[in-house]
């Protein structure tokens, strides 16, 4: 049987105590002293399933078999635990789906004891999330009186978001100018000039002119092929060629994922195991035919390129499955089609020639007057062609590279043409979807030692809902493709301490939850480090001052439409959401609520306040995403206790 991901959780702080419901400053740090988990609302189904199967009498021993890491560790062993299982416990370690993997895996069982240390690495990231999350949060939204949510992970991705567009901000363009000469397809160009009657000055001396190559720099360079996909650059190349977001791409493919046409999205890595070159040979083959921008494509493939079991962590790339054979790819949703079209090419690209060409650095006079010419010579395509017949087949205009052009040193071109053309500095660019999944990947590296595990920001897993959390709490917003901070994201950025906001806690964190999990440091070392310095924290910002508090734009109160279930307090409206104005309390409704989009339904005012007086809503037209058949059904709101309202659907007995 399986997991649905988590289980079982930690408790949330009002659980442990009935005055932390109510969020004041007297009361932080909140550390337990002994932690509370509980099986988690929307899974306690599959727990039950679990549990009576770990408690059967007819077993003798129980298999973990989750993922071959720190996170699959933990979802088993909590609900081993929680299911108070005392039976012998083994460990299957594998990164491949292949047939013979899963049964080298099994023939190589280890005592699940031998895993100790990792459960422990990943229950104390667990705690430590907890305890930043839990006590900044509380600590900075009583400070606020702002609903503030405060986390390891988010907070850091929020700063370079701010950051970004502070550089934006404050950056002034400069105008500068060059001259040119134009011969057929060469365009050469001076250095640049401050004063356009400079630039004026050498473009009329050379007008008409003949020009000799003086210097050409010629080197023969090699661009290896790109890897297959890890879930972080499908989610960049989706976004950079369709503009889709990193949410958009994980639901794509996970559905396709559960549909068996592709392997398992949330992976970090981008080779397969060393088994499975034959049946990658086998699935090019299928491609070929399968594909329609492939067709009279000529290449030998090699597979060798791709495999590489020591470079796979808890799962291999992505890649598209035999069962992609068999399906009508016509059918599948656009968004999941163009995006099974990018896995695949992939797979191709990956193990294709690489591309080759000379590069051409050239210095040309043209009546004692210097111009330079960047050039190349393709001398082998390799993948280039798989690259390109994609993008032609998706209507997608290719980047201006530097020209090909047949240039030799000593050879005088003309007689030429002149112009000037003006240019401006150019700022920072905002950071898209693209860009910030790549800066969070690689964040606070240059900040820190050589032995630090350089993890970044998130994992392939979490990114995309980080970024979604940022947007749906009001502290970012989309522009176009942008990223921008709204001015609460702004102002939360400064209001923040250096170490709640730096990538820096996240990478050092890393490196000891390593070090516990090879047993050369202790998880109580750990925590107790994490809280000392939710201590320090709560005992340095004892109070603000009227002035800072209203900082925010939250400050503002919106319409009052109905009453908290949780607190009693007034419920308002905000831009993005519907909000207790006790800031005590965490209640909110968000308008883009996910669940309820799914469903085709909205959050807006008439339906927060039938939620906030019923507690329910009784729908007539809801769709099966499997069937695509309407049905009635009540949709329920289950309060977690702290943070965003859950729901359930309930279905009337037949």
């Amino acid at each position: 049987s399986w997991c649905v991901g988590h289980l079982v959780g930690l408790c949330d702080a009002s659980e442990y105590d009935e005055k932390y419901k109510k969020w004041r400053y007297e009361d932080l740090p909140i550390v337990p002293e002994c932690w509370k988990h509980k099986i988690l609302e929307g899974t306690k189904k599959q727990f039950g399933i679990l549990k009576k199967l770990m408690r059967d009498s007819k077993v003798d021993e129980v298999i973990c078999a989750t993922d071959a890491g720190r996170e699959g560790e933990l979802i088993f062993r909590l609900v081993y635990e929680q299911a108070g299982c005392k039976k012998p416990m083994k460990r299957l370690w594998i990164s491949s789906m292949e047939e013979q993997a899963i049964k080298d895996g099994f023939s190589s069982l280890k005592d699940g004891s031998c895993y100790d240390s990792l459960y422990q690495s990943a229950l104390c990231r667990a705690k430590a999330d907890w305890l930043v999350g839990i006590n900044a949060s509380r600590l900075f939204s009583v400070l606020y009186n702002q609903n503030l949510k405060v986390g390891r992970v988010q907070t850091p991705t929020l700063a370079m978001i701010v950051d970004r567009n502070q550089k934006i901000k404050e950056f002034t363009k400069e105008k500068y100018y060059m001259a040119h000469i134009k011969f057929d397809d060469m365009d050469a160009v001076t250095e640049h000039f401050q004063k356009k009657e400079d630039a004026d000055k050498v473009a009329a001396e050379c007008q008409e002119r003949m020009c000799e190559v003086e210097k050409d720099d010629v080197k023969e360079k090699t661009v290896r092929p790109p890897k297959l996909y890890d879930l972080t650059t499908l989610q960049r190349e989706a976004n950079r060629m369709f503009g889709y977001t990193a949410q958009q791409t994980l639901d794509a493919v996970q559905e396709m994922y559960e549909q068996k046409l592709v392997t398992y999205p949330r992976t970090d890595s981008q080779y397969l195991t060393d088994e499975m070159g034959e049946s990658t040979e086998t699935l090019i083959q299928m491609l070929f035919g399968k594909m329609p921008y492939a067709e009279g494509l000529e290449y030998q493939p090699d597979v060798s390129k791709v495999l590489n079991s020591k470079k796979v962590s808890d799962h291999h790339a992505i890649i598209p499955t035999m069962e992609v054979a068999k399906a009508d790819i016509g059918e599948l949703k656009e968004r999941s089609r163009k995006i099974l079209y990018l896995i695949s090419a992939r797979v191709l690209t990956a193990t294709a020639e690489p591309y080759i060409y000379e590069s051409h650095k050239c210095q040309i006079t043209c009546n004692y007057h210097t111009f330079y010419l960047n050039a190349k010579k393709t001398k082998q395509e390799g993948f280039k062609t798989i690259e390109k017949k994609l993008k032609q087949f998706f209507g997608i205009i290719a980047e201006k590279e530097e020209p090909e052009l047949d240039i030799w040193a000593g050879k005088h071109y003309g007689p030429c043409d002149s112009f000037v053309s003006e240019h401006f500095t150019q700022p920072p660019k905002q950071y898209t979807e693209d860009t910030l999944l790549s800066a969070m990947e690689r964040a606070g590296n240059e900040e820190l030692t050589e032995d630090t595990e350089k993890k970044g920001l998130g994992t392939p897993a979490t990114r995309a809902a980080i970024i979604e959390k940022l947007i749906q709490s009001g502290f970012v917003k989309r522009e176009k493709k942008n990223l921008v901070p709204t001015d609460d994201g702004n102002v939360l950025i400064t209001v923040l301490p250096d170490e709640i906001k730096s990538p820096k806690m996240t990478a050092e964190w890393e490196m000891a939850l390593n070090h516990i999990a090879q047993n050369t440091e202790t998880a109580d070392e750990f925590l107790n480090g994490i809280t000392e310095l939710m201590q320090e924290l709560v005992a340095r910002y004892q109070g603000i001052s009227e002035e800072k508090k209203n900082q925010f734009q939250g400050k503002a109160k919106g319409e009052v439409i109905g009453k908290c279930p949780r607190c009693g307090a007034d419920v308002r409206e905000g831009k993005v959401n519907f909000y207790c104005s006790d800031r005590n309390c965490a209640f909110t409704l968000w308008k883009n609520d996910k669940f309820l989009a799914r469903q085709g339904k909205k959050m807006d005012k008439e339906t927060a306040k039938k939620f906030l007086s019923k507690g329910k809503i009784h729908y007539k037209d809801l769709v099966s995403r499997k069937t695509g058949r309407q049905y009635e059904a009540t949709v329920e709101m289950v309060d977690p206790g702290e943070g965003n309202v859950q729901f359930n659907l309930i279905f009337p007995q037949r």
